[in-house]
């Protein structure tokens, strides 16, 4: 039986057309399937549902997601983690153990760092990125804070000058003078959220329409069953970023609260609402 599935221009290259048109026929995609993004059943005879080819350096495994949750796409992830999922799925020996990935100690457990991001890789530095949620119009919303590890300099700048929240600005986020209000949408900016973990924020190119890595997480970061219960309500994350030594590693969520309404109160804070998408 026909499924309704979505294959992407990425997905169809990687797989080929014969492939693709054979998971479109329903030859070889179930029907039923657990969501790689949220984790939750799905049916791809009664909803879309989006084709996930995960590539690592030698493996590759087509996943299923809801097409609520993320588009059909391409994700690269680490080798191991990529095996750990398929001996997890064929059932070897071993597979728990190997395939488990450690929970977040807290909401507000931070990612590892990444490579500097586009705007701001004039010195070098890292962003390090925490999930969390935070209450926003009566509401427990999604939320990434973004720091970086050192002072950012505008590109082809000599100065010290930290030129982290106007280079950001520049790129569509707003200051944030009240914690209360929900921040704006920008143009062009998303979150990848893929196998129930947090895998990279993305920026639009400029050139093909096709979506850059600015933060991605050297390895994906699990998230709690809160946020990600959270951002599959809302399709939204509310990404929040200040100056180098405004925010902190902060161990609970309200020591986080409190620390990103100081630092809006001075004027260092700006933020985008993201909507969840992919390459």
């Amino acid at each position: 039986m026909p499924r309704m599935l979505d294959v992407s221009d990425d997905v169809r290259a990687e797989i080929g057309d014969e492939e693709a048109d054979r998971l479109l026929a329903g030859d070889n995609a179930p029907g039923a399937y657990d969501c790689t993004s949220c984790r939750t059943p799905g049916d791809s005879e009664q909803e879309r549902t989006s084709t996930v080819l995960f590539i690592g350096e030698e493996t590759a495994v087509l996943a299923f997601a809801h097409a609520t949750c993320i588009p059909s796409q391409v994700v690269s992830v680490a080798e191991e983690q990529l095996k750990g999922a398929v001996r997890s799925i064929t059932g070897e020996p071993g597979a728990e153990a190997q395939a488990t990935v450690p929970a977040p100690a807290s909401p507000a457990a931070p990612a590892a760092p990444a490579a500097p991001a586009a705007p701001a890789a004039a010195r070098q530095a890292t962003l390090g990125v925490t999930c969390g949620l935070v209450l926003v119009e009566d509401d427990l919303r999604p939320a990434l804070v973004v720091e970086p590890n050192s002072p950012i300099a505008r590109p082809g700048s000599a100065g010290l000058d930290d030129d982290f929240l106007p280079l950001l600005m520049e790129q569509g986020f707003h200051q944030v003078t009240d914690m209360a209000a929900l921040p704006a949408g920008g143009v062009g900016w998303s979150v990848l959220v893929a196998m129930g973990q947090l895998h990279a924020v993305l920026q639009d190119s400029g050139e093909t329409g096709s979506q850059n890595a600015w933060w991605k997480a050297h390895q994906p970061l699990p998230v709690s069953d809160g946020w990600r219960a959270a951002v599959n309500k809302s399709q939204t994350v509310l990404v929040y970023a200040a100056p180098h030594g405004s925010i902190g590693q902060q161990p609970r969520e309200d020591l986080m609260r409190e620390a990103l309404e100081k630092a809006a109160a001075h004027g260092r804070l700006v933020a985008m609402a993201m909507p969840l998408a992919g390459t």
